[in-house]
């Protein structure tokens, strides 16, 4: 799909991401895991071989393919299931890094699948996710993902292959001779923002469109996040608001893919910050499972606004790594049911301990589903003091 010189430009990418993510440099002989659907291969090839350059040990492994992973839901018993491999634990303790490369063979595998079965074998790996959150804070581990085209994924999305490839490409800068100076000028331009953002301290936010009138508030002891490194490309600017005092409207307009199941048009009624009322146009069943899988799932864990400035993706990618990045006409802003992001409290990681967490709203959930809207909107500030103060309209930043 890509030739060398493209993939040497995509690795270079990855790894320079990894770095940023990651608050201590690497060093010889880091452990880096690269975890690829085969598909992908190619590009995991070109990844080992730079990791090695580095002077990093590459530890690739290959995901399941759509066959195991049924295979896997319809045949292991829960035992089965829930059990986290021998050594899985002690490879996780000793990660310095992890590199993931979606490329999916098939969407739609998994829709027939018990959703039940699925929360089920999420939940336990759970631990495994715990130790990298726990290496991450000490600032021993950072992770990073991207996308590979897949027909699959172009099918879905209703374009060819060839679009699909470019969307990718133009997304990540792989089109320009050194990518990692367009994402260090992109980075810079987002500390600005973040900045801005911070600024207006534990503020409410509205905003309208066509069919969202939602108020957030964002909270005390938070930070706006922007490019961290964490996502391969990433143009959203977003905070963890808190999860009490979400009232209103919001509906998501671009279709989302979950588990096998595709679903558009997710309207959800808020109030004092849970979920009362849920639509969508089908898999309603589905929807209402997933909201009701724990006590925060029906609760939001990220407020996220992309300036069309900045994203150059226009087109549906039938994934959420990119559509949650949709510049378009209109920028584009979601909302994340489940849980909230660590990285968007102001203090020292260790400070946020599940009675802190919960005292400043920071929601907790095994659920983290992004739903975006991207219709033309208007998000206003109503700051501590009582100005209001618009901060994004017609798709951009007010700074």
């Amino acid at each position: 799909m890509y030739d060398t010189p493209t993939l040497e430009r995509y690795a270079e990418v990855l790894f320079w991401a990894l770095s940023r993510a990651r608050t201590s440099p690497y060093k010889k002989s880091d452990f880096i895991l690269v975890n690829y659907d085969i598909d992908g291969l190619s590009l995991a090839e070109e990844v080992c071989s730079l990791l090695h350059d580095k002077g990093m040990i590459p530890i690739p492994r290959m995901n399941e393919t759509p066959r195991m992973q049924v295979d896997r839901y319809t045949k292991a018993n829960n035992k089965r299931l829930t059990t986290i491999f021998p050594g899985q634990r002690d490879l996780y303790n000793h990660l310095n890094g992890s590199i993931s490369i979606y490329a999916p063979a098939s969407l739609a595998h998994l829709s027939n699948i018990d959703p039940e079965l699925i929360a089920m074998y999420s939940k336990a790996q759970q631990p495994l996710r715990g130790i990298m959150q726990t290496r991450e804070d000490m600032g021993a581990f950072s992770w990073t993902l991207c996308m590979y085209p897949t027909q699959a994924l172009a099918a879905q999305a209703g374009i060819t292959l060839e679009e699909y490839a470019r969307q990718i490409e133009m997304a990540c800068y792989l089109n320009k001779p050194e990518p990692t100076v367009q994402w260090r000028q992109f980075a810079k331009k987002v500390d600005e923002l973040t900045e801005w953002l911070d600024s207006f301290g534990d503020c409410a936010m509205h905003v309208e469109s066509a069919s969202v009138d939602l108020n957030v508030r964002i909270g005390q002891h938070r930070k706006w996040v922007g490019f961290t490194g964490r996502n391969i490309p990433s143009f959203e600017l977003y905070v963890s608001p808190d999860m009490r005092h979400t009232n209103g409207v919001y509906k998501s307009t671009l279709p989302t893919f979950r588990s096998g199941n595709i679903i558009g048009d997710i309207q959800l009624i808020f109030k004092d910050g849970r979920v009362t009322k849920v639509t969508a146009d089908h898999n309603q069943a589905f929807v209402e499972q997933q909201l009701n899988q724990d006590p925060g799932a029906a609760l939001v864990g990220e407020f996220a606004l992309v300036d069309k400035r900045f994203s150059p993706i226009s087109k549906f990618m039938a994934n959420t790594l990119y559509d949650e990045n949709h510049g378009g006409e209109n920028g584009s802003m979601h909302i994340a049911l489940g849980n909230s992001y660590a990285n968007t409290f102001s203090g020292h990681a260790e400070q946020l301990t599940e009675d802190t967490r919960k005292n400043l709203g920071f929601n907790s959930s095994s659920l983290h589903w992004d739903l975006v809207n991207t219709e033309e909107k208007r998000v206003v500030a109503q700051l501590p003091n009582g100005e209001r103060k618009t901060i994004y309209e017609n798709g951009k930043f007010s700074l």
